[in-house]
Parts: C-alpha cells; sequence; structure tokens
C-alpha cells in the first residue's frame, strides 16, 4: 500500500497482547503499550539485531490517555468509596510504560528515553534517535506511536485513529539497512507538516502526531532518493532518504 501498488483500506487493527510478554505482565497491557510493542518487536526482528542489544527511544504525544481516562473517571465516580481504582493501572498511565514494558519483555538494561513534543512529537524521537546513533555509534530502536483519547480529553486533543511505527537505526556497517537517512536541523521555523503521495493516508497525518512519519515510510517502501522537512519547535528538520 505504501510503494502504491495496492489502494488503501482503513479498517480496525487492534495490536494483539504481547506475546513476549509474561502472562502476569501480558494482561496489565492495554491497547497503547500493544501498540507500541508490537511495532517495536517487529523492526527489532526485521533488523536482525538482538533486541536486548538495542538502546531505544520511545516518542508519543498522547501517552497511554486509555489509562489516564480510566483512573480520571474512577476517581469522579460519586461516592468516593466506590471508586473503583484499579492498583494495577496505577503504573501504566506513566509516559514510559511501553518502554518499561518493553526492556521487560527483552530483558533489556540498555537505555531508553522517552519524549513527548506535541505535534513535533515524531520530529523530536527522530533527531534524539539519530543523535544517539551518530555520538555513541550503537543501533537504536525508535518507536512513535499515538492512540486516540477517551472521552472527554478527545475534545481538547482531537486524534483520528491509532498509528505506530518502529525503526531500527544503526550506523554504517551493522545490521540489513533498507536505505540510508540522513536528518539535519536548520534554527529556521516556517515547514509545513509533511503530506503523504496517497491522497487517503492525508487525514491521518494531519490527525495523528506519529503520523507525520508516513512520508518517510512511503520513501522508504518506493526505494530511491527522497527529501521533506518537519517542523521542530521554533526550527526544522530536513529529512534525506538515499537508497
Amino acid at each position: 500500500m505504501l510503494a502504491g501498488e495496492a489502494p488503501y483500506e482503513p479498517r480496525p487493527s487492534p495490536a494483539p497482547p504481547p506475546a513476549v510478554l509474561p502472562p502476569t505482565e501480558r494482561r496489565r497491557t492495554g491497547p497503547v503499550a500493544r501498540l507500541a510493542l508490537v511495532v517495536a518487536q517487529e523492526a527489532a526482528a526485521a533488523s536482525g539485531l538482538p533486541p536486548a542489544s538495542l538502546r531505544s527511544v520511545f516518542a508519543s504525544s498522547n501517552g497511554d490517555g486509555v489509562v489516564v481516562g480510566g483512573i480520571l473517571d474512577a476517581l469522579a465516580t460519586i461516592p468516593a468509596e466506590s471508586r473503583p481504582v484499579s492498583p494495577t493501572q496505577f503504573h501504566n498511565p506513566v509516559h514510559n510504560a511501553a518502554a518499561g514494558y518493553w526492556s521487560i519483555a527483552n530483558a533489556s538494561a540498555e537505555p531508553a528515553t522517552c519524549l513527548g513534543l506535541h505535534d513535533d512529537t515524531w520530529a523530536a524521537g527522530l533527531l534524539k534517535a539519530m543523535a544517539e546513533v551518530v555520538a555513541d555509534a550503537e543501533p537504536v530502536l525508535l518507536c512513535a506511536y499515538d492512540h486516540p483519547l477517551p472521552a472527554p480529553l478527545d475534545a481538547r486533543r482531537p486524534t483520528l485513529a491509532p498509528f505506530g511505527l518502529g525503526l531500527v537505526l544503526a550506523p554504517p556497517g551493522i545490521g540489513r539497512p533498507l536505505a540510508r537517512l540522513a536528518v539535519r536541523y536548520e534554527a529556521m521555523a516556517g515547514a509545513a507538516p509533511p503530506v503523504p503521495r496517497i491522497e487517503g493516508l492525508r487525514p491521518l497525518a494531519a490527525g495523528n502526531a506519529a503520523a507525520r512519519a508516513l512520508p518517510l515510510l512511503e520513501a522508504l517502501a518506493r526505494g530511491g532518493a527522497a527529501s521533506h522537512f518537519l517542523p521542530y519547535g521554533d526550527g526544522s528538520l530536513t529529512v534525506t532518504l538515499a537508497p
């Protein structure tokens, strides 16, 4: 579909419970953590590198809003003594929950960074992961994901649909590279968000912060050279892909 060889047909595609987790932890995961874990695991498997050896960057604008919304609803229940807040939920709403599950699943002691920057979250995650690859000459798993928030939070932060992606970025000579990637920061604002070539994907790219990665995924699927800009705070990133 990303290569333009099949039409884009949106449909529900909930992520399955992560089989790599122990049963107790698996039951505690919700749709947001499952979304992050499934794309992270697929990216690590495709790279051919041991997952436990990968440091990671997890980027999400909304975090686990599903769990946060459930806890807030429970706390708003009257009378107070009937508040049905499950103790197992208390460690899930934090922003690093997905990264924690990743480390548990793969018995990894590698560093993990978790970040969010509103609509520029994808750009922030990409820049952070690329900086680690260049500075430390180590491969990095980059996982970006966002999931719609429940009501009434969705009125303040609309998110069109779930979207997640995983990439393993590595220095030359490591793994099985699909392409060469370069990222350059410029302290010059004004870059417009990138627009996918596939028209049907444009609402998703505009309605989910992580889905700003779609033009890069299209370029990977189609092969060849490509370049686009990403807004990043008061500046912008130039993202260049070469075969």
